[in-house]
């Protein structure tokens, strides 16, 4: 999959001509990476970690506009024929002038684990666009004690290469290698709310990652605050060796007697959801679509998902914790 990626946009540079923009901090001229290029019609791309993205006429021949937006910064629109080389986005001077204020809680503590449920079923599975983000719910059952979030520990299924021998441990794996982003969200009145950092918290997955992927947030200092908080997890994009995302199309055209059909391009790995965690904790949105809008995933709010159909509705990811002892 990955390197017939590769070879795909290896042609698409030989045989058209491309703009690459690059978007920039309008204050400081850094480049603001993995912002969110939206096409206004339910699609989009995101730029890379230099900010840059690929936008031709060759692969979007029917967007005329351009809606480009990042966490901090103000929405900037543009008609494609006016892209020019270097967009630059207005932060907020709210953004600017926050500090968020991160310590260390005194005295002992212990490591804690919520374990995440993982299983082989491939049909048990969602298909990860990048037109959707998955959120996860966690409580504080204790506000007393602080919680540090050291690890996320996300549940993933790789498959086989050759579909027959799918149930055999030892068979190969079809080859992907995919950036994904984590984002942590403040509870705001059962929804996902403001983010609890500005870091920017990017990973790779590939066919030999384990079942559980781990991923260290240590260092971002992530406290469960009393409300609780949701951990997100939105897919970027197929990467090349190095882990640089690749610009390919995000969606293909399929001919129908309706018409021309966008299919939205699905990624891998696989992310199992569970019927094992009663209690609904599992949220969706559409990137591109209804103003960023969370959902509860269920059969209310999804409509035709034969995930809930199997009464299967959450994801259940794990978290490795840092617990200290009751404040006085």
């Amino acid at each position: 999959m990955i390197k017939n990626a590769i070879i795909i946009f290896t042609c698409l540079l030989s045989s058209i001509t491309f703009s690459q923009t690059t978007i920039v901090d309008q204050e400081n001229r850094n480049p603001v990476s993995y912002a969110t290029v939206s096409f206004g019609n339910g699609h989009g791309i995101f730029a890379d970690d230099e900010g840059k993205f690929i936008f031709t006429k060759k692969l979007y021949a029917d967007i005329d506009t351009l809606f480009i937006s990042a966490l901090g910064y103000k929405d900037y629109k543009v008609a494609t024929v006016n892209l020019t080389k270097t967009v630059e986005l207005l932060p907020f001077q709210d953004a600017l002038d926050e500090v968020l204020l991160r310590y260390t809680p005194k005295g002992k503590s212990k490591e804690e684990t919520l374990k995440p449920t993982v299983h082989d079923d491939y049909y048990k599975c969602w298909l990860p666009t990048i037109e959707s983000e998955i959120a996860v719910y966690f409580d504080n059952d204790n506000p007393a004690k602080a919680k540090k979030v050291n690890t996320l520990l996300l549940p993933i299924k790789v498959e086989a290469k050759d579909w027959s021998k799918r149930k055999t441990k030892t068979s190969n794996k079809l080859p992907f290698s995919t950036l994904f982003r984590v984002q942590f969200y403040e509870n705001e009145d059962g929804l996902p709310g403001d983010v609890l950092t500005y870091d920017k918290i990017v990973f790779r997955v590939t066919e030999a990652s384990e079942s559980v992927f781990e991923v260290d947030v240590s260092s971002n200092n992530i406290y469960i605050p009393k409300e609780g908080m949701f951990v997100s997890l939105q897919v970027l994009g197929y990467t090349d060796k190095a882990g640089k995302l690749l610009p390919n199309k995000k969606y293909r055209e399929v001919k129908t007697a309706r018409g021309i059909i966008k299919v939205s391009t699905t990624f891998r790995p696989l992310l199992p959801f569970t019927d094992l965690v009663k209690t609904p904790k599992t949220f969706v949105k559409r990137v591109f679509l209804n103003n960023n809008q969370w959902v509860l995933f269920d059969k209310k709010n999804i409509q035709d998902s034969n995930l809930l159909k199997a009464g299967l509705n959450n994801y259940a990811i794990g978290l490795g914790l840092q617990v200290y002892k009751e404040e006085d």
